[in-house]
């Protein structure tokens, strides 16, 4: 193997092209399955959310297996990418199909079907992800380039997910005279289905094929003998009781959990809560394009400048506590009046520069991931870039519904009543839910923040293990 150059502009946007895939496969599993199946086609709620648990649990099992194998895996295309060019045709073929369902099955009789598929997209995208990601690590082994890299993927997840979210609603799923929502509309879902697949194989494929050139400049594992189960399993363990890695997974962990919490009670806040119209809230989430550009823009700098753990953590504390400030604002009657115009203005800025913020740690983070390759190595000899980003995306999956429960419970405690419109909702149900959502938040973000603090890997370290590296390779 040589020495890989700085990746150039054209391999950024390749691998991370990538991570468009990502965002609707997730927004399409996470948000609107179970409004699809469980409306729509008629099986009960209970059920579809059975079957999603189901799926994410195999899931998450099948992670640190996909990224042990790709680690050790030997070709003539190298270890990541005979995955990946073998995920894209399974993963096309069962998204496009959990979308268009056989005629004629309808209800409980499509429990079956769902399970199939949904197990067959997780673990299908599982072989793609998982190397897609450990790629990062070897297409450069420059600091800062890395951070540029996990910056590129990161803007296409959300470019994706949003771009997609959006046609859903605007184009596919238009009110008519006897459906007043367009949730029912299910020409319009077969035709989101259609189009999401098609981004989602063509967004693999581009990833796929134009990081195919970088090959030659990858790792090549050791040839291995003698491999046993307890030995793979002895080695995972080993590679993940990395002290830096236990800090990013307990920051993953901290962070679904406000994650999911925001995402829960978004719609509450913006619809109960600051009494926003629809296409208030359609303003807020088309300024989610800005946000993620300037995140682009913003990422690459302040990892250069400030370094990745410093600047996650400096850059986190402003965007996490600005995030709920408004809200607390509100609290103590220091903002304009709920619904007025002035309030919305308020919220429009705060949520484009908050959220911009967030996706800069969420780069960051990402960053110092790839970094733990080299980490790695200098104690185990082993390149595990897999299992690191395997585990990564295991207890992001486990931990999934986590927030979602927090959430919950944040709403039966303030009590909203249901059927009624947001004017109608008094105070005291109000008060609750604002405390509830500012300081759960406050607290999850807070204690991710607490997290990163004790990743260890800066660039010193990073350079110091790259000499080591280099030094044992020309004693080799």
């Amino acid at each position: 193997m040589s020495e890989p150059k700085k990746s150039s502009l054209g391999t950024r946007i390749a691998f991370g092209i990538g991570g468009a895939a990502e965002g609707v496969k997730n927004n399409g599993l996470d948000y609107f399955l179970l409004l699809y199946y469980s409306q729509v086609l008629g099986v009960p709620a209970a059920m579809v959310a059975s079957a999603l648990f189901l799926a994410l649990v195999v899931d998450a099992i099948s992670d640190p297996i996909a990224g042990y194998w790709s680690d050790n895996l030997r070709t003539r295309w190298g270890r990541r990418h005979p995955f990946m060019y073998a995920s894209i045709i399974p993963v096309v073929v069962l998204y496009f199909m959990l979308w268009s369902p056989p005629e004629g099955l309808r209800g409980e009789a499509l429990f079956p079907w769902l399970v199939a598929m949904t197990i067959g997209i997780r673990l299908g995208f599982t072989l793609y992800e998982v190397p897609s990601y450990a790629l990062a690590p070897e297409l450069s082994r420059d600091y800062d380039e890395r951070t540029k890299l996990m910056s590129w993927r990161t803007f296409f997840a959300w470019m994706g997910g949003l771009s997609v979210q959006i046609a859903l609603f605007a184009l596919w799923l238009r009110p008519t005279k006897d459906d007043a929502s367009g949730f029912f509309n299910f020409e319009g879902w077969r035709t989101y289905g259609l189009c999401a697949t098609i981004v989602i194989g063509v967004a693999m494929a581009i990833s796929t094929f134009g990081t195919h050139h970088r090959i030659p400049h990858l790792t090549v594992p050791p040839d291995r003998k003698g491999i046993s189960l307890g030995r793979i399993f002895g080695e995972i363990f080993e590679t993940i009781f990395n002290p830096s890695f236990g800090a990013l997974f307990a920051a993953t962990l901290f962070g679904l959990l406000a994650t999911g919490i925001s995402a829960t009670l978004n719609q509450y806040v913006n619809g109960f809560y600051w009494r926003f119209t629809s296409d208030q809230l359609a303003v807020l989430t088309t300024s989610v394009y800005l946000s993620t550009i300037l995140a682009l823009v913003l990422a690459p700098g302040i990892g250069k400048w400030l370094g990745k753990k410093r600047g996650a953590i400096l850059i986190g504390i402003v965007a996490f506590t600005i995030a709920p400030m408004p809200v607390v604002l509100a609290q103590f009657g220091l903002l304009p009046p709920r619904g007025s115009a002035e309030l919305f203005n308020i919220i429009l800025a705060v949520t484009i520069v908050d959220l911009a913020l967030i996706i800069v740690t969420q780069m960051l983070l990402g960053s110092m991931v790839a970094d733990l390759a080299e980490d790695s190595e200098v104690k185990t000899g082993r390149r595990s870039e897999g299992v690191f980003f395997a585990g990564i995306s295991f207890i992001r999956k486990l931990a999934q519904g986590s927030g979602v429960l927090l959430a919950s419970i944040i709403l039966a405690t303030a009590q909203i009543p249901t059927g009624v419109p947001p004017s109608a909702v008094s105070e005291e149900a109000l008060r609750p839910l604002g405390w509830g959502y500012a300081l759960s938040l406050w607290v999850a973000w807070m204690l991710m923040l607490a997290s990163i603090s004790f990743y260890r890997i800066n660039r010193a370290s990073h350079e110091a293990n790259l000499e080591k590296l280099a030094a044992q390779r020309a004693d080799s």
